[in-house]
């Protein structure tokens, strides 16, 4: 029996850079990805629903069930709005996931896009990628996650003001959206979803220094997007907005030059939007704060997670990571730290490496193996 396969594979994200607050997002070099199968002409009398199998991160937390899995549901969810009602029988999606659950590194964008991804395949729907991207903020309504996951690299994004139709269209509920199947569901339930208005998010792709990677330090709790939120004002002075509108101006050219300014980046990366009010959150990540004579060039704490990028110059990367991890086993012993390359290229291509280090478990490849050194690991996107 004919088959046919693919693979689709979607990087991790760092929203909220700096001042970039809800506006830009990087792809960095961890990833979802998905192989999938199913036969060109299956039996017509049997039609068998899709099979899913889960390994990596999260594996013990992800659901199985088609219809309760967020990468099946939007793919589902795509094809419906495409008039197409249900998968290709006898599917099969093996999974892979690279990213850490609740941690700052968009794994709930990256199965968005994939069921995206997934759905347009599925449907040969040969969608544009602006339209793909108005599939995904019906589901995730922030563009700077998912933005940068769908187009990769360093990337700047808003949401349009639409016309009264389209934003009633574009403010459905998520319940609406993706609703919740039920035990009885039958192969009819859902079959309308609502259709996105075209030109939902806007973006545009930055340039990104080789020179320059990022160390993702990963303190083990979770602080909750509501709590994250919580803590902010709900009004700003005029002073505090012009201050981070004019080092974000600065900073989407700053991190594309090569060699990098490190004292320029430090000052650019400054914000008063988000950072100044989670200090009492995630106090260990601000006195990690480097000068950018340490060639350290700055911590920017997330603000939806307790995890914090560290943007750094490649020359001193390896020292840098060691100050790092003597300076959070001073403060916090429950933190993993994770040295990442930002992801400057489109889903399809090659993508940079990563180093992987826990300190609490000690050095370990990526089948989870101890290791006496870093180990660098490369991927390879098809």
């Amino acid at each position: 029996m004919a088959c046919r396969s693919f693979t689709i594979r979607v990087p991790a994200t760092s929203a909220n850079i700096g001042p970039g607050f809800d506006v830009v997002g990087l792809s960095l070099s961890l990833q979802l990805s998905l192989k999938v199968s199913h036969p060109l002409s299956p039996p017509p009398s049997s039609y068998v629903q899709p099979l899913i199998t889960y390994t990596g991160q999260g594996a013990d937390e992800v659901p199985l069930d088609p219809y309760k899995n967020l990468t099946t549901r939007v793919a589902l969810y795509v094809l419906r709005c495409n008039n197409v009602h249900r998968f290709p029988s006898h599917l099969s999606i093996q999974v892979h996931n690279e990213i850490p659950f609740g941690r700052g590194l968009g794994s709930s964008g990256a199965a968005v896009i994939a069921g995206v991804l997934l759905g347009n395949e599925l449907g040969n729907l040969a969608q544009p990628t602006e339209r793909l991207l108005d599939f995904a903020l019906m589901v995730e309504r922030h563009p700077d996650n998912v933005t940068a996951a769908l187009v990769g690299g360093f990337v700047g994004s808003y949401l349009k003001e639409l016309d009264e139709e389209a934003s009633e269209a574009a403010s459905v509920p998520l319940s609406e959206v993706l609703p919740e199947y039920p035990p009885d569901a039958g192969e009819d339930w859902g079959l309308n979803p609502p259709v996105p208005p075209f030109g939902i998010g806007h973006y545009v792709r930055f340039k990104w220094s080789e020179s320059i990677k990022a160390v993702a330090i990963i303190p083990r709790f979770e602080l909750s997007t509501a709590k994250a939120r919580g803590v902010l004002p709900t009004e700003y002075s005029r002073k505090d907005l012009v201050f981070n509108l004019q080092r974000l101006a600065v900073l989407t050219t700053a991190l594309g030059q090569s060699p990098p300014d490190p004292e320029l980046i430090y000052e650019a990366m400054k914000d008063r939007v988000h950072q100044p009010y989670r200090k009492a959150l995630v106090s260990v990540l601000f006195l990690l704060c480097p000068s950018p004579s340490s060639r350290l060039i700055t911590a920017c704490p997330d603000s939806r997670s307790p995890r914090s990028n560290i943007v750094n110059n490649t020359s001193n990367a390896s020292r840098i990571t060691g100050h790092l991890s003597l300076g959070c086993r001073s403060h916090d012993s429950r933190t993993s730290y994770r040295r990442l390359r930002g992801n400057r290229r489109r889903c399809g291509q090659d993508i940079p490496r990563v180093w992987y280090f826990n300190r609490l478990e000690g050095l370990r490849n990526r089948q989870g193996q101890r290791c006496p050194r870093i180990i660098e690991l490369k991927s390879s996107w098809s």
